[in-house]
């Protein structure tokens, strides 16, 4: 009889590593582990740990799906996008909040596991590998379980600063052995971040400072562990990981070309998405068709729309009109293409250097630093606008924070979270999908604070193959 998984459902575990179109994909069953045979030189591991990156382009993760994925998931839930009626409807469950056991981010919950049972059995092997890599194999493959295990627990347990009781609300099974028979319980939200800091910090001490284009190094951990510690409410560890990053905000005349793929400015880690490697149209998650002949799944908020300043450049890289009908309809530009193509095959952007800004700012600002937090902020602001605001204190400097963080990260993973883990509610306006606010609004407008649907449930099919998880409350 074949095991299974008991995480999740089953699946090929190895998929094909993002190598060359000549290399050999290695390819394993999804219920054996890897022989030993499999992993002997430096070549074995740097091929295993292409196959953990493989996995962040699943389509329940970076890739796109229909379902729901983190390319889309996070902006659909909140209040950056409209439904679209020229679209098919896509992630319409997730909009309205009308979850189900089939089509609540089951990809995102199984392809997370995937990836972590990747770098599980790199890291078992590895133990008996003496290379002068050993430990750069290691960071990287506890880095990426450490962001797998973060990107399931804050879709589907309590964010630590969401409200009182989070820390002790149920979190993730974190996973750190290569077994596929393992049937592990739900740790609590608290012991599942002090999980995901224990892997990231041991990965801070031995990733190397640089490594290839589309992989992870000592920058991009800091990055995901200034998230981590923001996350916790935990602020001066947030500012110090954010200031171990070197890397610079991209300048306002190339903000515009790192969405097209013209230039690298500001990103900290990127998958390249090119043929023959790769090639995944990523933007057909948003829309479809020209900008003359538009196919829209969700089109710009009205409200987020009129958010952007006309001097913010911003509103020139991350939206567009576009006609669909003989109606025109405010585009999501991030994801469409890169110069003169409209297929949505643009590079993976998962960490960027303004997210470092942003952290400080707001950890800045809870620790009652206005001086610092404001200076942090305008390090984003004026390489955003050509006249940008300042001089804020108090309540209007936390609510700016907040403002430029939405703006910064529209339709890039990161609202439905920030709302989440700020205890607010989404609320969405009545504005309908058309440019100019007219046409038909989403059919849910609001999803209040402390409603158990900020958790997602886990699937049913989860729960029946791992008899020891515990579906979330409500459901």
């Amino acid at each position: 009889m074949k095991k299974i998984y008991k995480i999740f459902i089953p699946m090929i575990i190895f998929a094909g590593l993002f190598l060359s179109c000549d290399d050999e994909l290695n390819q394993l069953p999804y219920d054996e582990f890897a022989t030993e045979n499999a992993y002997v030189t430096a070549q074995d591991f740097e091929n295993g740990l292409r196959g953990v990156y493989s996995a962040l382009t699943r389509g329940g993760l970076y890739g796109s799906s229909d379902a729901g994925s983190l390319l889309s998931a996070p902006d659909v839930l909140a209040d950056n996008v409209t439904l679209s009626q020229r679209g098919r409807f896509s992630k319409r469950t997730l909009h309205d909040y009308e979850y189900n056991s089939n089509s609540t981010l089951g990809g995102t919950y199984s392809d997370a596991y995937a990836l972590i049972f990747r770098a599980n059995q790199i890291l078992f092997y590895v133990q008996n590998f003496e290379g002068e890599s050993k430990n750069n194999i290691i960071a990287e493959a506890k880095a990426l379980r450490a962001l797998a295990h973060f990107n399931l627990v804050t879709f589907f347990g309590k964010i630590p600063t969401q409200s009182g009781d989070a820390n002790t609300s149920l979190g993730v099974a974190y996973v750190q052995e290569p077994d596929p028979n393992i049937e592990p319980a739900r740790l609590s939200v608290a012991e599942s971040y002090t999980k995901i800091l224990e892997d990231l910090q041991d990965a801070k001490t031995k990733i190397n400072p640089v490594n290839p284009v589309g992989r992870m190094n000592v920058d991009a951990v800091n990055v995901l562990l200034s998230r981590v510690y923001l996350y916790m409410g935990e602020w001066q560890n947030s500012i110090d990981a954010a200031n171990q990053v070197d890397y610079q905000i991209a300048a306002r005349d190339n903000v515009v070309g790192v969405w097209e793929d013209t230039n690298r400015d500001g990103l900290i880690f990127y998958i390249p998405n090119v043929d023959p490697i790769l090639g995944n149209s990523i933007g057909v998650t948003w829309s479809q068709g020209s900008m003359t002949s538009l196919i829209p799944e969700y089109v710009t908020s009205f409200q987020l729309f009129s958010l952007f300043s006309d001097d913010d450049i911003r509103k020139d890289a991350y939206t567009f009109e576009g006609l669909s009908g003989g109606n025109a309809y405010n585009g999501i530009k991030k994801l469409f293409g890169r110069p003169g193509q409209t297929n949505g095959e643009v590079d993976y952007k998962i960490f960027r250097a303004a997210e470092v800004y942003l952290n400080k700012a707001e950890a800045y600002f809870n620790l009652g630093n206005e001086t610092s937090a404001r200076s942090a902020l305008d390090e984003l602001r004026t390489r955003r606008y050509l006249n940008s605001p300042n001089s804020e204190t108090g309540v209007d400097l936390r609510d700016a924070i907040r403002s430029e963080r939405r703006l910064e990260f529209a339709f890039e993973y990161q609202r439905f979270f920030d709302l989440k883990r700020w205890g607010l509610s989404v609320n969405r306006t009545n504005a309908g999908d058309q440019a100019d606010g007219s046409g038909t609004p989403s059919d849910v407008l609001n999803l209040e604070s402390g409603s158990t649907l900020f958790q997602l449930p886990l699937s049913q099919q989860s729960l029946d193959v791992n008899p020891n998880l515990q579906q979330n409350p409500g459901y």
